[in-house]
């Protein structure tokens, strides 16, 4: 199977049905076992979080958040890709990635084509224009025959060959900085899109594999991992790798010049330029026109999902679910309940306002008699739904767990632990970073789930044989999965941002091969920092004791 997802003979979710019908025939597990590894908790967890996301892009809500940010942060350059990094990587956090970039590319190429547009309506275009009339004009015979001296005249100015070829090597130049402008964009865009997805539980796939695998290979962990400690462990080194993937995009795309990218002393033409970029995003925002009654119902009740997930079981403080929702000192709720429960809210609650209820008293009087009640179609509907739900990806994640579970049943976990048991003669953090940098380097060459499907039960059962705490390495290496940023191939922002054909290979490998390299160093910052306390990393858990491990 592990080869299969490499290489990616079969499709992803083709070969993650292996397990149904091998494991049966080798006599690992019960074919009735395997078949329930299919949709565990976790895969509730994804396809609820994927039919909000559904409903936001549906209703453009995700367009209006974007447009809006970017009116505010403004389009001077190191601000605007600020901007765009910052609103792709907030999308990124609830709604898929691959989406998210669909999304905020064309918007970007908008206002990289209206600054363009602007540069050749500056006076340096214009010049260049009556340049081209003058070319014209030399041909007439009657025209002095002294080359280094001549002067080509349209509408009053007049310029000397040299200063033509000067002009032309002005605006050759302002060609060159304009796509290398567009390149940092794209890929500010991109990259941005693939840290955004660490924040949050079900920002990513990979995060949601973390969770499935320990809830699967840890049964009794007391739900260490849930949404509001991922988010706290995460959320921070999030925005490190923003900060820092913001500053290394401005100084390889924008040169050192910090002044000049965030525009401080521009010229008179330059400001003209912003302005007409700024003009574009403030249409494009005008074009939606006021919140209709589906977008605000779909912000409210987004904003209630994050609400509940917080309060759920912060850990902190007793929570929602462990107050009201719990039997002999157990709550049967988890993070895919409340998910389920918006996700059946949108089906249920209509789009607009029904007319009948707007209506007056006599209104109402007057067409009692044939009165009918429309019906008003939903927030979401199933054939919208089933059109966006990336199935492949949801039988991807319970072949994962079919595979670790029955890797544990025939013993090929513990085999395996057991191994890399010489590990322990090394410091667990130069465990974590080389295993940080064997994943990171890895999920380049293939998909960013299957990398954590393949990687997690192993590193467990290593964590377990060297009495080291699964989570350690487990946390680390998830996060370094989504570390994609080096080629197209890596991953599908990466393929979009490059299908414009402003990008070439080497210009993103150039820009990711150093962001894997900070993106890994500050993982181990997070894990060894803020992660530590919060995990209590520096234990070893009871939850993670078996036979192998008993000696810890």
């Amino acid at each position: 199977m592990a080869l299969f997802w490499c290489l990616e003979v079969l499709p992803l979710g083709v070969t993650a049905l292996f397990p149904v019908v091998l494991f049966p025939l080798m006599n690992i597990m019960d074919s009735t076992k395997v078949c329930m590894e299919y949709l565990k908790d976790t895969n509730m967890l994804f396809i609820g979080g994927l039919m909000v996301a559904i409903a936001v892009e549906h209703w453009n809500l995700h367009k209006r958040i974007a447009l809006r940010v970017l009116l505010i942060v403004g389009v001077r350059p190191a601000l605007l890709i600020m901007g765009f990094m910052s609103v792709t990587a907030f999308l990124s956090m609830w709604i898929s990635n691959t989406a998210t970039t669909a999304m905020m590319i064309p918007i970007a190429q908008a206002v990289l084509q209206q600054l363009h547009r602007s540069e050749q309506t500056s006076p340096v275009g214009h010049v260049a224009e009556s340049i081209n009339k003058a070319f014209e004009l030399q041909e007439v015979p009657e025209k002095s025959n002294a080359s280094q001296e001549s002067q080509k005249q349209d509408n009053g100015h007049v310029l000397t060959v040299e200063e033509e070829e000067k002009l032309k090597d002005v605006k050759q130049l302002e060609e060159e900085k304009h796509q290398t402008f567009c390149k940092g964009m794209s890929l500010s865009v991109c990259y941005a899109a693939s840290i955004g997805g660490i924040a949050t539980l079900t920002g990513t796939s990979p995060n949601l594999v973390m969770k499935g695998q320990m809830d699967e290979l840890f049964p009794a962990n007391n739900n260490v991992v849930n949404f509001a400690s991922w988010f706290m462990f995460a959320f921070p080194t999030t925005l490190l790798l923003l900060a820092v993937s913001w500053i290394w995009l401005q100084i390889m795309f924008l040169g050192f010049d910090f002044r000049k990218n965030f525009g401080c002393g521009a010229n008179a033409t330059v400001k003209a330029k912003q302005k007409m970029a700024y003009g574009i995003i403030k249409d494009e925002h005008k074009k939606l026109g006021p919140m209709r009654f589906s977008e605000i119902s779909v912000t409210v009740l987004f904003f209630l999902l994050v609400v509940l997930w917080f309060t759920r079981d912060p850990g902190f403080m007793p929570g929602w679910a462990t107050t009201v929702f719990n039997k002999n000192g157990k709550s049967y709720v988890t993070d895919a309940t409340v998910v389920i429960f918006i996700s059946l809210l949108m089906f249920i609650i209509p789009s607009e306002i029904p007319t009948y209820l707007c209506r007056n008293r006599a209104q109402q009087v007057q067409q009692d008699s044939t009165r009918q009640i429309p019906v008003l179609p939903a927030l979401l509907d199933w054939k919208t739904v089933n059109q966006k739900m990336p199935w492949n990806i949801v039988i991807l994640l319970g072949g994962g767990f079919a595979l670790a579970k029955g890797s544990e049943a025939s013993g090929l976990s513990v085999w395996l632990g057991s191994k890399l048991t010489p590990l322990q003669n090394i410091s667990p953090p130069a465990i974590a970073l080389l295993l940080c940098l064997l994943v990171a380097t890895f999920t380049e060459c293939t998909s960013n789930v299957a990398t954590t499907t393949l990687f997690l039960p192993i590193l467990a059962s290593m964590a377990q044989a060297i009495c080291l705490n699964p989570l350690y390495v487990m946390l680390p290496c998830t996060l370094s999965a989504s570390l994609a940023f080096m080629l197209p191939v890596a991953t599908p922002p990466n393929a979009i941002a490059f299908s414009y054909g402003q990008l070439k290979v080497i210009d993103m490998a150039k820009a990711g091969s150093v962001l894997n390299i900070l993106g890994v160093l500050i993982i181990m910052l997070a894990i060894n920092t803020w992660g530590y306390p919060l995990f209590d990393l520096s234990h070893f858990p009871v939850w993670a004791n078996s036979t192998s491990a008993a000696s810890c």
